[in-house]
């Protein structure tokens, strides 16, 4: 185990990067060790129960408020103002965004595709891709509006935060907690992915229900910094994301400056890669559902406003069915981004880096040759889905695309084409 994680998730944790700067047994003393300001985030809210309170405390050089005030700037391609076009029942899919031709940082490189609810309301979420080309080296952000989940697709992420260093690389993921506050920097020099911007309920792994108390994600799979700090004083931006806005304030100093902390409020990282991936082995597609990795549950049980769903290798040995997920119609609304490889109801179009939407109630499946290749399979042998990563965000209310993902040349038209070539295979003559 890498010596700069700690193991598990949402766990207690306590931590620091020079002996004795945290505080024993009180929270906040009157004088902290080293000259050190006591600082608590909040994830929620104070009286929240015990089991669902998050929060850390901090013991870091300058507290966080200490920044010039923000002035608004422009929001590039990133908006959390989803009404800006009509809702379509269509099909969509993309093609994957290509790299930036000017220098763009990892905030820089954000475009929304498509979200649902609002920031103030604190429910939904908005689905962004980024593509970038240089780090942020006199930058720093955080978003007041919700939890991030990063989803690397090309590229490694190098991401500085005040509670820790995380690296990832595709097939990884990290989440960023509300308001803490990070930089990013490109190990490869460049990068490609997704961004959930989850405004509800913190992410959380879900119940295993009849499963029993092992598969899934593995709670001691989910990877937490150490302390880490840095002291470095210049001429540096704080860039907020807030109320669906950008804001940006002038620092004399990094605010990466946390010696030590504790608490259950922190980023982690997960490599999606260990998810024990459970399925039939009798008949019988199970539903997407059994694939969950991370849930933001709504105030309606069995309900969620985000579920986090991959499709990673397995085997497939499920006899007399049909293999692939079948044709469907749900109350849900789902958006699909490929990682790595092939997915498996898609024989062609759907490339690494690109995406999918299927909102509520508009059929989607199997392309044709998909259909055919699977109908007539021999299904006494099991098969391996291997060498791929998918993975799916779904709602419970309509992703409602942005103008800039609508008209974006990427935006394949032809994609109804895929289901076209379904022969009609009725004859009531013969059962």
């Amino acid at each position: 185990m890498n010596k700069n994680y700690m193991t598990g998730f949402a766990n207690e944790f306590a931590t620091e990067a020079l002996p004795g700067a945290l505080p024993q047994n009180q929270n906040s003393p009157q004088k902290c060790a080293y000259g050190l300001y006591a600082e608590q985030i909040s994830g929620t809210a104070f009286t929240a129960p015990r089991h669902a309170n998050r929060r850390s405390w901090t013991y870091r050089i300058r507290p966080a408020a200490m920044h010039q005030p923000f002035v608004q700037i422009d929001n590039g391609q990133m908006t959390n103002d989803f009404s800006q076009v009509p809702s379509t029942p269509n099909q969509l899919r993309w093609d994957p965004q290509p790299m930036p031709s000017t220098p763009t940082d990892f905030i820089e490189g954000w475009m929304t595709m498509a979200g649902n609810g609002s920031a103030d309301a604190q429910t939904g979420c908005a689905i962004h891709l980024y593509a970038a080309n240089r780090n942020m080296s006199d930058k720093f952000f955080y978003d007041a509006d919700a939890e991030l989940l990063i989803i690397p697709q090309q590229g490694r992420l190098h991401i500085k935060t005040e509670l820790g260093l995380i690296d990832i690389e595709p097939q990884e993921i990290a989440v960023i907690p509300r308001g803490i506050r990070f930089q990013v920097e490109l190990p490869d020099g460049e990068a490609r992915g997704y961004v959930c911007e989850n405004f509800g309920v913190m992410l959380k792994l879900p119940d295993l229900g009849v499963i029993g108390s092992n598969g899934l994600a593995n709670p001691r799979d989910f990877l937490t910094p150490t302390a880490w700090y840095e002291d470095r004083e210049g001429d540096f931006q704080l860039v907020a994301k807030f109320s669906g806005n950008l804001w940006s304030a002038k620092i004399g100093h990094s605010p990466l400056d946390v010696v030590a902390w504790h608490g259950n409020m922190a980023p982690y990282k997960y490599d999606l890669r260990h998810y024990n991936t459970i399925g039939s082995i009798s008949y019988d597609h199970p539903d997407p559902s059994i694939f969950l990795v991370l849930q933001s549950p709504s105030n309606t049980p069995g309900v969620d406003t985000i579920d986090f769903v991959i499709f990673p290798p397995r085997w497939l040995a499920a006899e007399n069915t049909f293999r692939p997920p079948w044709f469907h119609r749900n109350i849900a609304s789902e958006f699909m981004g490929l990682i790595h490889g092939q997915y498996d109801a898609k024989s062609a179009g759907f490339r690494p880096g690109g995406a999918s939407l299927h909102n509520c109630m508009s059929g989607h499946g199997p392309d044709a040759p998909t259909f055919d290749k699977a109908s007539n399979i021999d299904t006494s042998v099991p098969q391996k889905v291997d060498n791929t990563m998918a993975f799916m965000i779904e709602t419970n209310t309509i992703f409602k695309p942005t103008r800039a993902a609508m008209n974006s040349p990427q935006l394949q038209p032809d994609y109804f084409q895929c289901w076209q070539g379904i022969k009609k295979n009725f004859n009531p003559n013969h059962a």
